[in-house]
């Protein structure tokens, strides 16, 4: 049972109530897909193969042309269309943990659980790069040099985010207010 939901751009956000059980909470980020790029990429591939058999057959090429074309094709097609992701689950178990799941077009699933007495706490984090902004989601682990990003493939908006964050910090126990550390000095 869909208890809320948010869509913006390419992400839809949905907070489930899948069991009986009101403890266990499960996030859910949903990529919308588009056939655009299917439809670019193969359309590339089938014109760069038409003009290797053009140079083959009226430009009196050798016909390896025509099978480097298919290599590069292939390469092409692999490179561009490679596993994409489907959506990125967080299930919440106060008793238990955090299980986080990556959902994958070809039907892959990959899961990794957390213990919830190894989560110091959870960290909205700003990652600047020369190209870009966005925001992601992080766990602080006990023991831990590293954060363990919460969705490793996607960068839904900061405002699906803060739900995902406020139901971790209320599965760990901390107080949202405790977390914000920006202050403004006059």
């Amino acid at each position: 049972m869909v208890k809320f939901s948010i869509s913006k751009g390419r992400y839809t956000y949905t907070h489930d109530q899948k069991y009986s059980c009101e403890n266990v909470d499960i996030h859910h980020i949903i990529l919308k897909s588009s056939r655009a790029n299917y439809v670019f990429v193969y359309t590339l591939a089938v014109l760069l193969l038409a003009s290797a058999l053009y140079l083959c057959i009226l430009g009196e090429k050798s016909i390896s042309i025509v099978y480097y074309s298919v290599l590069f094709d292939i390469f092409l097609v692999k490179l561009l269309l490679r596993n994409p992701v489907k959506k990125e689950s967080v299930v919440i178990m106060p008793a238990f943990g955090v299980q986080l799941e990556t959902h994958y077009m070809s039907g892959k699933i990959i899961r990794c659980f957390v213990p919830i007495d190894k989560i110091l706490k959870p960290v909205l984090v700003e990652c600047v790069t020369p190209v870009t902004c966005y925001w992601t989601l992080s766990l602080m682990i006990r023991g831990e040099s590293e954060m363990v990003l919460v969705f490793k493939s996607l960068r839904p908006p900061v405002k699906m985010l803060v739900h995902v964050w406020k139901a971790l910090c209320s599965a760990t126990d901390i107080k949202e207010e405790a977390l914000n550390t920006c202050t403004t000095n006059n």
